[in-house]
């Protein structure tokens, strides 16, 4: 997917890039390219990869929440590695209010990267996710939208996005096939820590046909205060399997 193709895109979905957004899209691709030598950011470098696999496939977000496209939210990405999909979200919808957490060396990327696109309203911390959210964090039950692309199984990503969800907010785990067996393992979990499956959302990525599932799940109530529980705990330890 070429850029122009990029562009094309989002127009058939109703989402208009101006030449501002497309020369934003243009200076990620080329930063991003130029400090994959020295870190490692990502393993898709290709321009037309980048533009499909991670441009693209980050706004499909938007396609299932129009929400995003037009309101005022507070968005918060967890794992957001070279900032999938938060940075694009930023860029194709400026209203949005940008709260990134990732591993330190990839917020300095970010840092030097949104100072680039003149990005404002971006907050980037270096935390882990089951302290970020913890009973004591401020950033607890605090945004609109929690989401996490491609970071780990459901009833973990469960126990590390819900706490940060705000009441009546959602949790979105992106995803890159159908998932029934991490739906099945995640359902007591997401019960447990607050939340409900409202939607799972199949959809397919131009050119390619690849498969991708957003998994879209409502805050219903509080989490309990002991969630999520200790760094390194969920993953050892996931509530699907208790």
């Amino acid at each position: 997917m070429d850029p122009a193709a990029f562009v094309q895109a989002l127009a058939d979905h109703g989402i208009v890039l101006n030449d501002h957004q497309q020369d934003q899209f243009a200076a990620y691709y080329q930063y991003l390219i130029s400090e994959n030598e020295k870190m490692n950011l990502t393993g898709i470098t290709a321009e037309g990869d980048v533009y499909l696999k991670h441009f693209y496939d980050s706004l499909t977000l938007a396609l299932v929440l129009p929400e995003l496209q037009t309101q005022v939210m507070s968005v918060c990405d967890v794992g957001a590695g070279a900032g999938f999909p938060s940075i694009p979200l930023k860029i194709a919808f400026p209203q949005l209010k940008i709260i990134v957490d990732s591993l330190q060396k990839r917020i300095g990327f970010l840092e030097r990267l949104t100072a680039r696109l003149e990005l404002t309203d971006v907050q980037l911390f270096h935390d882990r996710a089951e302290t970020f959210g913890a009973k004591k964090s401020p950033h607890r039950a605090s945004f609109d939208l929690v989401t996490a692309r491609a970071v780990a199984a459901l009833d973990v990503l469960a126990e590390l996005c819900l706490p940060l969800v705000k009441p009546q907010g959602r949790f979105v785990a992106m995803k890159a096939a159908a998932t029934p067996a991490e739906l099945i393992a995640a359902k007591s979990a997401i019960g447990l820590l607050g939340g409900k499956l409202a939607q799972d959302a199949a959809l397919t990525l131009p050119e390619t046909g690849d498969p991708r599932h957003l998994l879209v799940i409502d805050k219903v109530k509080p989490t309990p205060n002991k969630y999520p529980r200790k760094p390194g705990i969920p993953n050892k330890q996931p509530l699907g399997g208790a």
